[in-house]
């Protein structure tokens, strides 16, 4: 349930892109923060709604329903990108759904999810072994500033946790080839096979109750719906990443929407103007000095 009816808000004074939705947040509290990973701070899987989108949409067209491919395409990215955040399995049993729906048989939804890794790891295998070699840089593949950003908040004393709905060993992996580990160590979680064991609803309330959190000593960094939703349902702080992913600047309207949708306090395209994001959060008039700076903001 979003906080409030707001559709748009107000450009922070002195920032660029930081767009206030909510100006009635307590600001100078946090204490915890949980991170979104795809698109929220790796862009080593940009592109991955072209990859399961499109092999959506051909499992469908293949039922034979009369139904167009743009009428099929609009169906897929609708559950889609609503269940983005969740973990990938939950798209593939959407997809079963929609195949029963339609008269089909559906495969298990496992085997749909094994389908799609095979065709998104055809995509980023060059990524993930460019970054292992050497080759491309954890500046190149992260959401511009987010690096900056976890950086900063560590320093600040701010307990990070990073939350994926990838499968954990990849997050595992990915997150160590952009030299996340030293700002998260143990707090990096995934999907497991147990499906219903993990989430990020679950992550967040065991935050809550573990260390004794009241609103907004909580806040929550994602470009999905669910890490939004989820972080306003506890009455914490929800800041929106409207990443381009492809583009790596700008705002990608359809995920501001969403975003504000979902309840987003405050909506940001990337972290280049981390400082001023930080000393908003923090209640300061002035941005914070530079921490472990790549040179943005």
């Amino acid at each position: 349930m979003a906080a409030d009816k707001r559709t748009a808000g107000e450009m922070l004074p002195g920032a660029n892109y930081i767009e206030i939705i909510n100006p009635d947040i307590e600001r100078g509290r946090i204490r915890f923060a949980l991170f979104d990973f795809d698109g929220t701070i790796s862009l080593i899987r940009e592109g991955w709604q072209g990859v399961m989108i499109p092999m959506m949409v051909e499992v469908l067209a293949e039922l034979g329903t009369g139904e167009t491919r743009d009428e099929l395409y609009e169906v897929v990215r609708d559950y889609v990108t609503r269940l983005t955040g969740k973990q990938t399995i939950y798209q593939m049993i959407e997809l079963a759904e929609q195949v029963k729906k339609r008269g089909g048989t559906p495969k298990e939804p496992l085997e749909y999810k094994w389908d799609y890794l095979r065709l998104l790891w055809a995509r980023i295998e060059d990524r993930v072994k460019g970054l292992k070699e050497g080759r491309l840089t954890p500046e190149e593949m992260s959401v511009p500033g987010s690096l900056d950003m976890v950086a900063a908040l560590k320093e600040r004393g701010v307990t990070l946790y990073l939350a994926s709905g990838t499968d954990r060993p990849y997050v595992l992996d990915e997150a160590a080839c952009l030299g996340l580990n030293p700002y998260f160590g143990e707090n990096i979680y995934g999907a497991l096979d147990d499906y219903k064991s993990f989430s990020k609803a679950m992550l967040i309330q065991r935050i809550i109750e573990e260390h004794d959190l009241h609103g907004s000593e909580f806040a929550a960094f994602g470009d999905g719906f669910v890490e939004i939703e989820n972080a306003k349902e506890v009455g914490g702080i929800a800041v929106g990443v409207a990443s381009n992913e492809a583009s790596r600047e700008g705002i990608d309207q359809w995920k501001r929407n969403r975003l504000i949708e979902a309840g987003a306090d405050i909506i940001i395209p990337d972290f280049r103007e981390w400082r001023r994001l930080i000393a908003y959060l923090w209640a300061e008039d002035e941005p914070c000095p530079t921490v472990n700076s790549t040179g943005a903001d």
